[in-house]
């Protein structure tokens, strides 16, 4: 193992349900797909996402899951409310905010600045089929999730 910290590589796959040690912002910063499930258990996965300029994560609501989401690099607006038509929860977030997203809140995050926005999300329960991967918003879109 390459133990320089600046060199350190994460090969992206699904370690759960088993026990896994990472450097999480590390790994968010390496991730180049939309959405990559890098750990789902039976109670929580860890997704990372890597949002292109001026993209976004895109207006959705969990009626099940809360959701956390930390910002690692780059930033955003958030915006979160009762109805998709009625997001009043509005934030500028940047390196190293959080984001809590109770169950049934409908949010999305954009892009607001001039470098890819990589995010670690926390969801609870899983969201996302076990080994998820998905290197477009497009795709993602395509594949409903």
């Amino acid at each position: 193992m390459n133990r320089n910290r600046n060199c350190f590589y994460i090969p992206m796959s699904d370690y759960g349900p088993y026990s896994f040690v990472t450097n999480i912002d590390k790994a968010a910063r390496q991730n180049i797909n939309y959405r990559t499930a890098l750990w789902t258990g039976r109670y929580l996965q860890l997704t990372l996402m890597n949002i292109p300029v001026g993209g976004e994560i895109g207006l959705e609501v969990h009626p099940d899951t809360d959701q956390f989401l930390k910002i690692v690099s780059g930033n955003g607006m958030t915006m979160m409310g009762p109805a998709e038509n009625r997001l009043n929860y509005q934030r500028h977030v940047f390196d190293g905010y959080a984001v809590f997203v109770p169950a049934g809140t409908w949010h999305n995050i954009v892009n607001t600045g001039n470098r890819p926005l990589k995010i670690y999300t926390i969801y609870a329960p899983p969201h996302h089929p076990r080994g998820t991967v998905q290197a477009t918003k497009a795709i993602a879109d395509r594949e409903g999730l």
